[in-house]
């Protein structure tokens, strides 16, 4: 837009220039030919048709000396085209000079001067546009990035503090344990004891309140100390513990999709028959190639351990099968194996919310 309107002021000057001649037709012919030799030197910007378009134009001036007056606007087009001598062969008006009056000379002169001025604040000002756009593609580019790095380090810390808390609960696993467990079960022994070699029968009914309020607490800690152990069991990290001791004749590529509230029972489940399955193929399978993916869903969570390996039948009596499917079916859940000649699958779901 800034460049037609700059043409526009350029024309106007050319054609104060061209109505200044005696003729009639001659002055409406140059200003037609300027209009359509301006337009289309535009319209073919950075082509070799424009370049041709503005020479031949300049080199028309030695044939019609009038459309000398066009040179302002002809030399704007090629400064634009960054070839300005393309407008040199206008010099051929020299000869037929005198058909133009020296205030037409004078005008086209000045126009000239001004074209140059003009293409060089716009193409100055076009250059700061282009630097300060770029500077600003760079700058929303850097924020984009910055952006996906803050993500990255908020995730990465989430994931420090979510094994920073399993660690904790599994010190605290271990220290009740260790400590408050023993000194129960030392305490129960102690009572039982007691029963045994206490003769007073009006002592005997308190010791075995003392020994089932023990016992109580006993299996009160047991219970808690299984909870925090199976909460803070991390079941893609153990998952790819498994797969790191896989057979390096195997690629394995595990997808886990689950959530963090899961149940104790669940992941062991999962875990026990992942690592069944792959001790099955590193035994069995002719493949070199194993797929895991666990995913939760709304209602169930849900297994597969696929294996490129040929195999067209399996023995339902094998151990390893028989541990998996108890395994599924203490959680109510369904297990199948599916042999095929591109290889054994193992498929299971577990429910959320097991049925009554």
């Amino acid at each position: 837009m800034n460049r037609l309107i700059d043409k526009t002021a350029i024309f106007l000057i050319c054609i104060i220039g061209i109505v200044m001649s005696d003729s009639f037709y001659s002055p409406v012919l140059a200003a037609v030919m300027t209009v359509i030799i301006s337009s289309s030197a535009q319209l073919l910007t950075g082509t070799a048709a424009a370049s041709v378009l503005i020479a031949v134009s300049s080199l028309l001036c030695g044939f019609f000396p009038l459309a000398f007056c066009s040179v302002p606007l002809l030399l704007y087009d090629a400064l634009w085209e960054k070839k300005w001598w393309l407008t040199l062969p206008a010099a051929a008006v020299i000869p037929n000079i005198d058909a133009l009056k020296p205030e037409q000379l004078i005008l086209t002169t000045v126009g000239t001067v001004i074209a140059v001025i003009i293409y060089l604040r716009v193409s100055h000002l076009e250059e700061t546009v282009k630097t300060l756009t770029l500077l600003r593609d760079e700058a929303a580019g850097k924020n984009l990035l910055l952006s996906e790095q803050n993500i990255s380090l908020a995730e990465a810390q989430d994931n420090e503090i979510h094994i920073a808390t399993l660690k904790e609960r599994n010190r605290i696993a271990r220290e009740i344990h260790d400590n408050v467990g023993h000194m129960l079960t030392r305490s129960l022994l102690q009572s039982g004891a007691l029963l045994v070699i206490n003769k007073d029968e009006n002592l005997r009914e308190p010791l075995e309140s003392l020994r089932n309020t023990l016992d109580s607490a006993m299996t009160s800690i047991r219970e808690s100390v299984h909870d925090l152990h199976d909460d803070s069991i991390d079941l893609e990290k153990v998952l790819r513990e498994s797969i790191a001791s896989v057979d390096h004749r195997f690629t394995v590529d595990l997808d886990c999709d689950i959530g963090e509230n899961v149940a104790g029972n669940i992941k062991l489940c999962i875990i026990g028959i992942v690592k069944e399955g792959l001790s099955n193929a590193v035994k069995h399978s002719s493949g070199d190639h194993i797929s895991i993916t666990v995913r939760e869903h709304p209602a169930f969570y849900q297994l597969m351990l696929t294996d490129n390996g040929s195999c067209s039948e399996i023995k339902e009596s094998g151990i390893g099968l028989k541990n998996m499917r108890d395994r599924a079916e203490a959680l109510k859940g369904v297990i199948t194996f599916t042999p095929s000649d591109n290889g054994f699958r193992i498929f299971m779901s577990i429910p959320k919310s097991l049925p009554h």
